[in-house]
């Protein structure tokens, strides 16, 4: 976490109340659903609001904006280093229960003119919902 942004934000209640609520959450929510559950608590809150205030918790170090080209962009409140499984057919994300792989960068770095800061690790597949509406025939000649 980016201690020294996190520090710097001046914590509104809207951005309190959208760290709670994601917090709360382990389905990794999209900004449109995050405005749905957070205007249970502000129900005055705007769509435009809860985006703008997850990119300031999100540069601050608060939050995890999970980002994968062609995918709705989703949040964690989890931000310690950890992995994601994808599903490839309705976008769902869960977090994978493996450690971080050690030692990653600097073997990525090894021969190279770069500084590795970090890695991003994001496995694809089918959630259970959609793997059985696959093997129940559902998603025949789809790929």
């Amino acid at each position: 976490m980016n201690t020294e942004a996190a520090q710097s934000i001046r914590m509104t209640r809207q951005r309190q109340v959208l760290l709670e609520e994601l917090r709360k959450l382990k389905s990794h929510p999209t900004a449109v659903e995050l405005y749905e559950i957070v205007r249970k608590r502000l129900p005055r809150v705007s769509l435009g609001t809860v985006y703008r205030n997850l990119d300031v918790l999100s540069r601050a170090g608060l939050v995890q904006r999970l980002e994968v080209s062609g995918a709705e962009m989703r949040f964690d409140g989890d931000t310690s280093p950890h992995y994601h499984v994808r599903c490839i057919r309705c976008g769902r994300v869960a977090d994978v229960e493996l450690g971080v792989l050690e030692g990653l960068e600097e073997k990525a770095a090894q021969g190279m003119d770069w500084s590795i800061t970090g890695h991003w690790l994001e496995f694809k597949g089918l959630c259970p919902r959609c793997r059985g509406e696959a093997e129940g025939g559902t998603l025949e000649g789809r790929r």
